[in-house]
């Protein structure tokens, strides 16, 4: 009875995820004169309404000598401008019944509103604020400034394992901006001038290197009017948009440390360089990753922990890049064990998907995972207005939030064990034993 039970409620999450992911969304897009990408999506569903500005600026627009501009700018944008007063802008928000927030990438910086509909014209007029009119002076610089120290020092400096990427990634990349961390050199900020804050906020944040997506209860032809009225006079750039076309050579044979850091337990980290995302080799990798990883069943999981039990946590995380990237491998010893034993571990997992094709069980589980992934990441309107927004400028095809999936259903097992023969190998990671500091 319960094995019945279980293939009906099997069946009917199928059926579900289908359903779900044949929803086509349905979207407008269209350029401003200035430049700006408009995209919009109607949705009646709920009276909310997302609006998302994305910046295409991250840390690897920055220079060698002034790493963590963009981040920093994600805070000071918040600061106000010549129209709203220091310390308001969230407070338009909340009087609206409203949430807002931001982050930022390598690739890219993202904001964003999440309000009622009837305040969309407030959100659309706190963005053309941003753009236009921010303030970047040396009150809120310094202020600022502040707030990013304190921020590394919670969750860099004093976090256990909190510098497992920057520690990665400088060892992975010797020559392209994805070397240094997101958050960036605490002394390159302090040695800005406010005159180099002003050209990287004249350089970057300009329409024609910005993208407005907005998805909720709209109507499509009075949204439109009030772009044009909030956006449609903020003027062009006629300077050059830096973007680094430096390539990263092969790493040239793995790359082995050891990171001495306030923890209790030991962890093994190997980072492996992958493909960008959208090229038809990163559909592989993710599927990869996610066989190794995604959930108490997957293979490193079952394997480290469950079987062997010589982690306490595993996993394999493949990072989204615009430029070839990497996949990074994260255990956690179990009490006792030496990081070698778990290493071992996580290696012949790694081995077995090199050598055996994935039955096919496994493998339209695995298929399965990816729809489910598919209709998460649009079952909320920031979540749409952001895959919009992100498909527009990575790959400059807004529709891949509708066919993106139809890559990864061509994904063969073949292809799974082809990809990691080529990049899930020795010579081609970093790996880092982090170790307590007291063993040092």
């Amino acid at each position: 009875m319960k094995v019945k039970l279980l293939t009906i409620v099997l069946w009917l999450a199928s059926v579900a995820v289908g359903q779900s992911q044949s929803r086509k969304i349905e979207f407008v897009e269209y350029d401003l004169p200035n430049g700006l990408h408009v995209i919009l999506h109607e949705d009646h569903s709920t009276p909310i309404v997302a609006v998302s500005v994305l910046y295409h600026v991250g840390s690897k627009n920055e220079r060698p000598d002034r790493t963590g501009f963009a981040h920093f700018f994600e805070h000071l944008l918040f600061e106000g401008s010549e129209n709203i007063k220091r310390g308001e802008f969230d407070d338009y928000i909340e009087k609206a019944g409203g949430t807002n927030n931001a982050n930022t990438t390598w690739d890219r910086t993202f904001y964003y509103e999440i309000l009622p509909s009837n305040h969309l014209a407030t959100a659309l007029w706190l963005e053309s604020e941003r753009m236009l009119h921010a303030k970047v002076e040396k009150v809120g610089i310094e202020t600022q400034r502040e707030v990013v120290k304190e921020e590394r020092r919670q969750r860099v400096d004093n976090q256990p394992y909190g510098s497992v990427l920057e520690e990665s990634m400088k060892r992975a990349f010797k020559v392209h901006p994805y070397r240094w961390p997101i958050i960036g050199s605490m002394e390159h900020l302090d040695a800005a001038s406010e005159e180099d804050f002003v050209e990287f906020y004249e350089t970057f944040y300009v329409p024609n290197n910005a993208v407005l997506s907005i998805a909720g209860d709209i109507d499509i032809e009075a949204t439109k009017q009030l772009v044009e009225k909030y956006f449609g006079s903020i003027p062009r750039s006629t300077k050059p948009i830096p973007r680094p076309e430096v390539v990263e050579p092969p790493l040239g044979g793995e790359i082995r440390d050891t990171v001495y850091d306030n923890i209790q337990l030991p962890a093994v980290i190997q980072t492996y360089r992958t493909p960008a995302q959208g090229t038809p080799d990163y559909y592989a990798v993710r599927m990869l990753s996610m066989l190794l990883s995604e959930g108490e069943s997957s293979r490193l999981y079952k394997s480290c922990v469950d079987e062997q039990q010589k982690a306490l946590f595993v996993g394999n995380f493949p990072i989204a890049m615009e430029d070839p990237g990497v996949a990074i491998a994260f255990g956690i010893c179990n009490m006792g064990v030496d990081p070698a034993e778990l290493e071992a571990c996580m290696d012949a997992q790694f081995a077995r998907v090199r050598e055996e094709l994935i039955g096919e069980r496994e493998f339209q589980k695995l298929r399965n995972q990816i729809e489910a992934d598919f209709v998460s990441a649009n079952a909320t309107m920031i979540g749409i207005a952001e895959s919009l927004a992100n498909y527009y400028t990575y790959f400059g095809d807004t529709n891949l939030i509708n066919t993106e999936l139809e890559r990864y259903m061509k994904v063969t097992p073949e292809d799974i064990r082809r990809v990691a023969q080529q990049y899930f190998v020795p010579h081609n990671r970093v790996v880092l034993y982090y170790l307590p500091k007291g063993t040092q």
